[in-house]
């Protein structure tokens, strides 16, 4: 049987250009990319810059108000090069606000709203496509390089942090079925994908609000529940037989957080945990709303690394938060210091309108803030160093993320990650004397020659 193709018909009009401006957290990334994917299939054509745009739409973050302010400058950069814009996202959700700003925005709509960001688009730049596009095949549209990408599990988040307002803007804890995770998952991986990042408000907590319901897949049942999804996730290979990379991010540390740890250790899974910790301090984290089990997380940490050495774990912290004394500092000081984390970043408080946060006693003096951010991370950049430095002289998996030209000598350089480096928030592995065959996404095994507080430097083997 012979196969035939269908082809578009000559002459038809030249598709709509579609801008995006994609602000944020990865999450919003996401969503970003399926925006854009279902415009592609309603037969519009992206464009790079705002003046081949029909339209340019600007995916705003509205959690912190320094946030909100980059987002409105986001919008009026778009309207002052282009004119034609909607606002979409976690700030579309104080439209008000934004038509305050700049009354020239064509729509405004809220966080994964993706169908009235297409119904705006199609309202203000009407699609011009014929009739046979729909049969030219539409592939997903990806904002990250191709060999890795986020797969998102859940929307929302149950907690009740006093200094967040994401459940105001994303609503309650959504899991997606797991099948349908999965699917994505698999189909990510055949089309070049190495690297999933798992990301949710809430990994720990995916299929709670489903109780766990139970999806076929491949022929048995499966929990929508964190561990059996790393599980099936680490089941996974590439197009040429290789495991591909599955980091969980935004893991809280549940008690069932201890099964995925063998996972990792067989190496089903990226030996690598984003914990959003925020402090270490009892007083702190119970005026966060946060479960205050630092012990407890000292000890789990201890075992973790028992079971499998290679495990790094990241985290943020919040410094200066209401009512935080230099006693509370000097206790996360002091918490790290036992710790020993691989990754870390340190935010200063920052009020966000609508946050309970804002009504407690006792601010800290911006000054302060600044001398106890400095301060932090002075020590973590201190004990990253020391972990890194003991690297020296060790062979580890990497992959590539870039390929430099050759210089005057012939030699080629290239970038990559450890499994230890999540893409944007961690660190790299600068390579030397690469293969002139070596590409983006491909594995390598690296020796490590040097290393700084941050990153590391080496050749492959």
């Amino acid at each position: 049987m012979s196969a035939t193709t269908t082809l578009p018909p000559k002459n038809l009009p030249e598709a709509k250009k579609v801008g995006m401006v994609s602000l944020g957290c990865p999450k919003a990334l996401v969503d970003s990319e399926r925006i854009l994917t279902r415009l592609r299939a309603d037969g519009y054509a992206m464009s790079p810059d705002y003046a081949g745009a029909d339209v340019v739409l600007v995916n705003t973050c509205g959690f912190l108000d320094s946030a909100k302010e980059e987002s409105l400058q986001a919008i009026g950069e778009a309207i002052a090069e282009n004119g034609r814009v909607i606002v979409t996202g976690c700030m579309g959700e104080e439209a008000d606000a934004i038509r305050a700003a700049h009354p020239q925005v064509l729509a405004v709509t809220g966080a994964h709203q993706y169908e009235q960001v297409v119904e705006a688009v199609h309202t203000h730049a009407p699609p011009s496509q014929g009739p046979f596009v729909d049969l030219i095949p539409q592939p997903d549209i990806k904002l990250t390089p191709r060999h890795y990408s986020y797969l998102k599990i859940s929307e929302g988040c149950n907690h009740s942090c006093s200094f967040c307002i994401i459940p105001d803007l994303r609503g309650k804890l959504a899991s997606r079925r797991i099948d349908a995770v999965l699917r994505e998952a698999e189909k990510l991986v055949a089309a070049g994908t190495r690297e999933l990042l798992v990301i949710s408000q809430d990994t720990s907590a995916y299929g709670v609000d489903t109780r766990h319901e139970e999806r076929d897949w491949k022929g048995s049942p499966v929990r929508a529940h964190m561990t059996d999804l790393a599980r099936e996730l680490g089941k996974l290979r590439t197009p040429e037989g290789d495991t591909p990379w599955t980091r969980l991010h935004y893991v809280y540390p549940y008690p069932h957080v201890d099964a995925v740890i063998p996972l990792m250790a067989e190496g089903l899974l990226t030996p690598y945990l984003d914990i959003p910790f925020q402090h270490a301090s009892p007083a702190v984290l119970k005026s966060m709303k946060r479960p205050a089990n630092e012990a407890k997380v000292l000890e789990r940490l201890k075992n973790w690394r028992e079971i499998c050495p290679e495990i790094a774990v990241r985290s943020s912290f919040v410094v200066g938060f209401p009512g935080e004394t230099e006693e509370d500092f000097h206790y996360l000081l002091d918490w790290l210091e036992e710790a020993q984390l691989d990754r870390v970043g340190a935010f200063r408080f920052e009020p966000v309108e609508g946050a309970q946060a804002n009504a407690l006693p006792d601010p800290v003096p911006e000054e302060v803030k600044e001398e106890r951010y400095a301060r932090i991370m002075q020590v973590t950049e201190r004990i990253s160093a020391a972990k890194l430095q003991a690297k020296i002289g060790k062979t580890l998996p990497v992959i590539v993320d870039e390929v430099g030209e050759p210089d005057e000598d012939g030699d080629i350089g290239a970038t990559g990650r450890s499994q230890a480096d999540a893409p944007e928030i961690d660190g790299a592995v600068y390579l030397r004397n690469v293969s002139a065959e070596m590409k983006p996404g491909d594995f390598a095994d690296v020796t490590i020659e040097d290393a700084d507080a941050h990153d590391l430097f080496g050749v492959p083997c």
